[in-house]
C-alpha cells in the first residue's frame, strides 16, 4: 500500500472512530443486552411467557372490558403484539362520528382527563394508547407498563436523547443522532479493514499478552475488529436502514411519488391502503374477533398473529384486518394480510405470508432479522451477544491506542492534556456502564414500584455518579480495574438477588422450563465469570514482571 492511501485511509479510520466512540459503545452495549429484551421483560416481571398461548376468547373479553370503559363506536383499535403474543399494544383512536367524538371529548374535560387536541388532527384528547398483558389480564399505560428490556431497547438507538428540545427538521434528535453514528461507523469499519488489508493474514492470529500495553491494545483492538468485522457491517449498514429511513424514504417519495409518503410504506408494506368509509349507520350483526384469529390460524397454521386492526367499530363498514409472519423455523421471509368484512364475514383481501411472499417482503425481512438476531433461536441470540461486547472489546482499545500514540514528549503539553482528558471521559462513560446496568437489575428486583420514571432515575443517577467518579480520579488503569470488579461482583449478585426477592432460582426455572427466566439469570453469572477471570489475568499481569522480562528476553534473542 503506497503512503498516501496509507494515511487517508488512517486519518479517515481514526477521526471517525474517536467522534463516535462513546455512543457507539452505548450501542453495542446496550443493543447487546436487547437480544434478550423479551426476556428481559419476563425476568424482571417474574412472569414466564415461554410456550404460553392467548386464547381466542381473550381477545373478545379484552373489548367487552375496554367498551365498559370507553365508547369504541366509530374508533379504529390497533392490537400490536409482542413477547410471543402474549402482550399487545393498544391503540384507540378518536370516534369517526363527529357528534360522538364531541360527547367524548366532553365526557373527558369533565372528568378532568382531556387533553387539547393536537393541531391538525381530530381527537388528539380522545385518542388513547396503553399496553396489555393478556397472560396477567391487566392493562396499563406505556410509562407504566415500562420495564427494562424497553429501556436497553431504546437505549441501544439513543432513544433517550429525543427528550432534548432539538429536531434535524426530519426526526427526533436521538435518532439524528444514532443514525449519524451508524453512518460514520460505516466510515471507521471499511477504512479500518483497507488499513489492515495488507498484513490481515500474517497478523490474524497474532496476540502478545504479555508485551507493552499498547501492544497488547493494538493486538485485541486489530483481532477483534477483523473476526467481528461481517457482524458491525451488518450491524452498520442495517441500523442507517432502521434509523435513517425517514430520510432515505424523503427523496423517493418527492420523486417517484409526488410527495405521497402514505402511498410509499404501503408499497413497502408498512401499512395497508385497506379501509371503508364511515357510514353513521349501526352494525346489528354480531361478531368476534376471537372467530377471526381462528380463521387466520386455520388458513395459516405455520404462522402468528403480529397485529390486526378493527376499522369503524361497530359501524355496519366495519373491518378486521388480521396481519401475520411466518414461523421462522419454517421461512425466513413473508408477511400475510387479512381483511374481513365483519357485516358478512366477507373476505376482501387475503396474502398468505407462506406462499405469497413479495420481493418488499423478503428485503424487509431480510433487514429486520439480521439486525435483531431472531431467526435461530437462543444460539444465535447468544453468538450476536457475544460479537456484540466483543464490539464494545474493540471501541475501548481504540481509544487507548488513540492516546498512547498521541501521549509523546514530541506533542504539545496542551495537547497531550486534551487528548488525555477526552479518552478519560470516554473511558469512564463506556466502562461505567457494565456496574451500572448490572446494579440497575438489582434495584429493580427490590424497587416498591417500577416505572419509567424509576428506572430512568436509577439507571442514569448512577450513570453520572460513576462517570463523574471515575473522570475525577483520572487513572484510567484504576477505572478499567474498579469497573470491571464492581461490575462482575454485581453481575454474580444478579441472580442471587432474583431469587432471593422472587424464590425462583435460575436451576428451578431451568428444570420447569421457564427458559426466558433462566436466560437472564445465566447471562450475568457467564458475565460476572468472564469478568473475574479477566480481572485476575490483568492483576497476573501487572504482578508477574520477572514472566514479562524473559519473554521480552527471548523475543529479543528471536529477533
Amino acid at each position: 500500500m503506497n503512503i498516501r492511501n496509507y494515511n487517508i485511509y488512517f486519518n479517515t479510520h481514526t477521526i471517525s472512530g474517536i467522534i463516535i466512540c462513546a455512543l457507539l459503545y452505548v450501542i453495542f452495549f446496550a443493543g447487546s443486552l436487547s437480544f434478550f429484551k423479551k426476556e428481559i421483560t419476563a425476568w424482571q416481571h417474574n412472569t414466564s411467557y415461554h410456550k404460553q398461548e392467548v386464547a381466542e376468547q381473550q381477545y373478545d373479553q379484552f373489548l367487552d372490558s375496554l367498551a365498559s370503559t370507553t365508547n369504541l363506536h366509530g374508533r379504529d383499535i390497533a392490537l400490536n403484539f409482542h413477547q410471543n403474543g402474549m402482550k399487545a399494544y393498544v391503540s384507540v383512536s378518536a370516534s369517526h362520528d363527529t357528534m360522538l367524538h364531541a360527547q367524548n371529548l366532553a365526557a373527558k374535560k369533565a372528568n378532568g382527563t382531556g387533553k387539547k387536541e393536537r393541531r391538525g388532527g381530530r381527537g388528539g384528547g380522545d385518542a388513547t394508547y396503553f399496553g396489555h398483558d393478556f397472560v396477567n389480564n391487566k392493562s396499563g399505560d406505556y410509562a407504566s407498563n415500562y420495564d427494562l428490556g424497553e429501556f436497553l431497547y431504546r437505549l441501544h438507538f439513543l432513544a433517550q436523547l429525543n427528550e432534548v428540545p432539538i429536531r434535524l427538521g426530519f426526526a427526533p434528535f436521538g435518532y439524528v443522532v444514532a443514525g449519524i453514528t451508524a453512518f460514520l461507523f460505516l466510515f471507521a469499519l471499511i477504512t479500518g479493514l483497507l488499513l489492515h488489508w495488507d498484513k490481515i493474514k500474517s497478523n490474524f492470529f497474532i496476540f502478545r499478552p504479555y508485551n507493552k500495553w499498547k501492544t497488547v491494545w493494538t493486538d485485541m483492538h486489530t483481532a477483534l475488529g477483523v473476526i467481528g468485522f461481517p457482524y458491525q457491517f451488518l450491524f452498520a449498514v442495517t441500523g442507517v436502514v432502521l434509523i435513517l429511513n425517514t430520510l432515505l424514504v424523503a427523496p423517493f417519495a418527492k420523486v417517484l411519488y409526488n410527495n405521497d409518503t402514505d402511498k410509499v410504506y404501503q408499497d413497502l408494506g408498512q401499512s395497508t391502503d385497506i379501509s371503508m368509509p364511515y357510514s353513521y349507520t349501526p352494525l346489528d350483526e354480531k361478531f368476534s374477533i376471537g372467530d377471526y384469529v381462528n380463521m387466520a390460524k386455520e388458513k395459516w397454521p405455520d404462522a402468528d398473529i403480529t397485529a390486526f386492526n378493527i376499522l369503524n367499530y361497530g359501524d355496519v363498514n366495519m373491518l378486521v384486518i388480521l396481519e401475520s409472519e411466518p414461523h421462522l423455523n419454517k421461512q425466513f421471509a413473508g408477511s400475510g394480510i387479512l381483511a374481513i368484512q365483519a357485516r358478512d364475514n366477507t373476505i376482501i383481501r387475503e396474502k398468505s405470508p407462506n406462499t405469497d411472499q413479495t420481493y418488499v417482503d423478503s428485503v424487509r425481512s431480510l433487514i429486520y432479522r439480521l439486525h435483531f438476531g431472531d431467526f435461530g433461536g437462543y444460539p444465535v441470540k447468544s453468538l450476536y451477544f457475544i460479537l456484540g461486547i466483543m464490539g464494545c472489546l474493540v471501541i475501548i482499545s481504540g481509544i487507548l491506542i488513540w492516546l498512547v500514540a498521541r501521549d509523546k514528549n514530541n506533542v504539545l503539553p496542551r495537547k497531550r492534556k486534551f487528548n488525555f482528558w477526552t479518552a478519560n471521559v470516554f473511558l469512564a462513560i463506556c466502562l461505567s456502564m457494565f456496574p451500572v446496568t448490572a446494579l440497575t437489575f438489582i434495584a429493580i428486583k427490590f424497587a416498591p414500584e417500577v416505572n419509567q420514571t424509576v428506572i430512568y432515575k436509577i439507571y442514569f443517577n448512577l450513570w453520572w455518579v460513576f462517570s463523574l467518579y471515575y473522570i475525577i480520579r483520572k487513572n484510567l488503569n484504576r477505572t478499567n480495574r474498579e469497573t470491571l470488579a464492581i461490575g462482575s461482583i454485581a453481575a454474580l449478585a444478579v441472580p442471587i438477588a432474583n431469587g432471593i426477592k422472587t424464590g425462583s432460582w435460575f436451576w428451578t426455572n431451568f428444570t420447569y422450563g421457564k427458559m426466558d427466566l433462566f436466560v437472564v439469570d445465566f447471562m450475568w453469572l457467564f458475565m460476572g465469570v468472564i469478568g473475574i477471570i479477566a480481572l485476575k489475568n490483568i492483576k497476573t499481569y501487572q504482578l508477574d514482571k520477572k514472566k514479562t522480562v524473559e519473554i521480552k528476553k527471548k523475543e529479543m534473542i528471536s529477533i
